[in-house]
């Protein structure tokens, strides 16, 4: 379901909103900064907590299916509020072959500024923005607490780039 918009109480970014600018460290500590992306189009995928069963679920998934982004020219990017090292260690062992970025501190200022940051929980929620080569939002999702988001709807969404 498209996302409704920023201040929506958690409903995430719309097509046609620029991308927030924000900086986040990868695994490595190593900042990552959305607006260096820029040339290239950007799958943002929020989520809630590295180690879970649903997150693990979703993410194995795109790297299982990492070739069909790439073949699209799309880079993969996955954000939580986890702290780096929790990252790294869940990175090494699922294998992801994309960046993770930890949006631990300040807590949550980039799912804040993405309107996916469920305040009372302090997590993100699972919010997905797909960012074109100019940095604005072409399609977005967010799924409830514990769905799942379907592989196929982001197939669907290559077609926006």
């Amino acid at each position: 379901m498209p996302a409704a918009g920023p201040g929506a109480g958690g409903r995430g970014l719309r097509p046609g909103d620029p991308a927030p600018d924000v900086t986040l460290p990868d695994t490595h500590g190593t900042p990552v900064r959305l607006a260096d992306l820029r040339g290239e189009p950007v799958l943002l995928v929020f989520f809630p907590f590295a180690f879970s069963a649903v997150c693990t679920g979703e993410l194995g998934e795109l790297r299982d299916e990492l070739d069909d982004f790439e073949a699209a020219g799309v880079r993969v990017v996955a954000v939580s509020t986890d702290p780096v090292f929790a990252l790294r260690a869940w990175q090494e062992q699922e294998g992801f072959g994309f960046d993770l970025l930890s949006d631990f501190w300040p807590h949550g200022a980039a799912a804040r500024a993405f309107d996916v940051l469920d305040e009372e929980s302090g997590h993100a929620l699972r919010g997905t923005f797909l960012v074109d080569e100019d940095g604005i939002v072409r399609w977005s999702t967010v799924n409830p607490r514990g769905r799942p988001r379907d592989l196929e709807d982001y197939r669907a969404a290559l077609s926006e780039v």
